[in-house]
């Protein structure tokens, strides 16, 4: 009841003053370059806790994306004197429970455990951040999971359409060409050996960022949380990737021809912006109602209006390096072009007519009454939001300005936004569906257009 009471608090003061801020936290640097932030708040008996190694995809040797994910799955599976099976009884016993994974920026565990086990299950998570063992049978059993995976996500258009979109949009070379996600060579390739020497470049003190949120003293939780981090050799930062700007001189489209295919899932693309671009939040707004709700231009057009599909949104990146702004949709095979036809005639329209005062304050509107539900509610939110903040080098000014730059946007400003990053010109296309039924009929949308099976190994397509 005192959380609900919380946020209800919170939503009021949002409604109020029209402002959010971040709660206070503090931030040290420790002496093997480890990055502390500890934001106490005492509304429910836990504790959420992020560990974050810069990297992520950015980092990965050539060959071996994915590899950043597969190495903290496995620092989970033996570490210390505990067994994989070990580690899991007693985050059990402790009713605690932990997720790794991996991004484009970084690799990630977090840990939720009741405020009166921090001693013991911060000891586990210590253990898996300084001492893993990698236990061979280990390794065999993650890297066939994750061979599964990797075939089952291209037996569903659905999760295979990212990976294929990202490998046609992104150059040979760029880091978000495979986003962090394996693929059948780059697991061929991978073995005990070359996940520990992951391991060593990318869990260093200079590469670890530890957030901690939730009901603890901070008097004697940052003395645990010291101890544990300390532990971690300092390393060497890794070195952040700078590709050359997205450019794209012609319309060119990606065909991955999935025979039995009954509905066609395709994405649209455009150079975006990365997450400390200063059109950021104007581009919010356009992208809310251009395929960022439910109540969207995309959505009507498509799903309300013309029954094409179940569902239409647009995508904008917000990474450390510019990525993509996409229309992302599908529908039978039947309708490929038809509903293509009517997301290209949507996109033109937003260009030509701009967006107006009113839907200028209902994208505003929106986006307030969620943010503090989506970013601010719980602890383990808070901790991936400073997690953000720190891996792009911002601030908590990125939040408590945020409503304030919201509310300063005039039409107009949305508006240039808009014209300066949404086009119509030399768009990208990934198309994944059955390729016999709609080659002769997509071919219209790029003369530069190449097709690949599913069945083919990799998500990357072929040089254009």
């Amino acid at each position: 009841m005192k959380a609900r009471g919380a946020i209800l608090l919170l939503l009021a003061m949002t409604s109020m003053t029209a402002q959010v801020r971040l709660p206070e936290f503090t931030r040290e640097q420790l002496p093997n370059g480890a990055t502390l932030i500890l934001l106490p708040r005492h509304d429910v008996p836990l504790i959420s806790v992020r560990a974050v190694f810069r990297g992520g995809a950015e980092a990965e040797p050539a060959g071996l994306n994915g590899i950043s994910a597969v190495t903290v799955e496995l620092m989970r599976r033996g570490a210390g004197k505990r067994t994989a099976e070990q580690i899991d009884l007693d985050l059990d016993f402790l009713g605690a429970t932990i997720q790794s994974g991996a991004n484009r920026n970084a690799a990630f565990f977090a840990l939720e455990f009741l405020s009166r086990t921090a001693p013991e299950a911060m000891s586990i998570l210590g253990d898996i951040l300084a001492r893993p063992t990698f236990p061979e049978e280990e390794v065999r059993k993650v890297l066939a999971r994750t061979a599964d995976q990797v075939r089952a996500a291209k037996d569903n258009p659905a999760m295979a359409i990212g990976r294929y979109f990202n490998g046609a949009f992104f150059p040979a070379g760029h880091p978000y060409r495979h986003s962090g996600a394996p693929d059948e060579s780059s697991v061929s390739r991978m073995n005990r050996e070359e996940i520990l020497k992951h391991f060593r470049r990318m869990a260093t003190g200079k590469n670890l960022i530890f957030i901690a949120a939730g009901d603890f003293d901070p008097q004697q939780f940052a003395p645990l949380a010291r101890r544990i981090l300390t532990e971690i050799p300092a390393g060497e930062t890794l070195p952040a990737a700078q590709p050359p700007a997205l450019r794209f001189p012609q319309p060119r489209l990606l065909l991955v021809d999935k025979p039995d295919a009954t509905q066609t899932y395709f994405r649209i693309g455009m150079p975006g912006i990365d997450r400390r671009h200063p059109d950021r939040i104007a581009l919010l707004v356009v992208n809310t109602l251009f395929g960022g709700r439910f109540t969207s231009m995309l959505n009507d057009a498509l799903r309300v209006n013309a029954g094409l599909t179940y569902g239409a949104n647009s995508l904008l990146d917000q990474d450390r390096l510019p990525g993509a702004i996409a229309i992302n949709s599908y529908t039978p095979t039947a309708t490929t072009v038809q509903a293509i036809d009517l997301a290209l005639e949507v996109l033109q329209r937003l260009l030509r007519e701009g967006i107006s005062q009113d839907q200028l304050d209902s994208a505003r509107a929106y986006i307030k009454g969620n943010f503090p539900t989506e970013r601010l509610e719980t602890a383990d939110q808070l901790c991936a939001l400073l997690a953000d903040l720190e891996l792009n080098g911002l601030d908590r000014s990125d939040v408590d300005t945020f409503f304030q730059k919201l509310d300063a946007l005039t039409a107009a400003q949305v508006n240039a936004v808009l014209r300066r990053h949404f086009t119509a010109d030399n768009l990208q296309f990934c198309l994944v569906g059955n390729a016999s039924a709609i080659r002769g009929q997509v071919g219209k949308y790029a003369k530069a257009m190449k097709e690949i099976s599913v069945k083919d190994a990799g998500f990357s397509a072929p040089d254009f």
